[in-house]
């Protein structure tokens, strides 16, 4: 990578990280170029150089989002121990870091919707592939006989992500809380 890419990189990773403030201060609404711009400490039309609008802006946070969730997932889906600290690490893994400032903004709502209608083919695409690894993982757990599932992989894992969905919803302490009450409840009913 040569030095004026990796500056690029650099000064895009900083534009999306003050975008994530931005938005979670004043909703995908309410936040121009501006606002990110001067959150990231430089002109807009610097800004411009990175990014068209401000929905290409979170266009990238959210294939962002997926990508390290597909990463953070696989890494919790290869730790060893018992099911349900498997299954807490797995789902604290999809939703990431970025989960959280989500939530506790007022304007998690509009956020999570603006994702979905904005940018569905996006959250479409990284939910199956989150689906497919969760699924690959079930299967093999059940092939070693540290589970037993009652519907196939593909469909008890489509059932995990819809439940997931369900509480993903502010406040943040909240849905841990109830991210974790999901991984035991899933973990005692997939017992062999």
């Amino acid at each position: 990578m040569d030095q004026k890419t990796d500056s690029d990189f650099q000064k895009q990773q900083k534009i999306c990280e003050s975008a994530v403030a931005v938005f979670a201060q004043y909703g995908y609404r309410r936040t121009s170029m501006a606002d990110i711009a001067q959150a990231a400490g430089m002109s807009r039309p610097a800004l411009y150089l990175h990014f068209k609008n401000k929905e290409d802006i979170f266009r990238s946070l959210v294939s962002e989002y997926y990508a390290d969730s597909e990463i953070a997932l696989d890494a919790a889906l290869a730790s060893a121990g018992p099911v349900e600290n498997v299954l807490k690490s797995a789902f604290a893994a999809m939703h990431g870091p970025t989960i959280q400032p989500l939530l506790e903004s007022p304007h998690g709502a509009e956020l999570l919707d603006t994702t979905a209608t904005l940018h569905g083919d996006i959250a479409r695409d990284g939910d199956a592939a989150l689906t497919l690894r969760l699924t690959q993982w079930l299967a093999e757990a059940e092939g070693r006989h540290e589970i037993a599932l009652s519907l196939p992989a593909a469909e008890t894992a489509k059932v995990i992500m819809a439940a997931l969905k369900g509480v993903k919803e502010p406040p943040f302490a909240q849905y841990v809380a109830n991210r974790d009450r999901l991984a035991t409840l899933f973990a005692k009913a997939l017992r062999p």
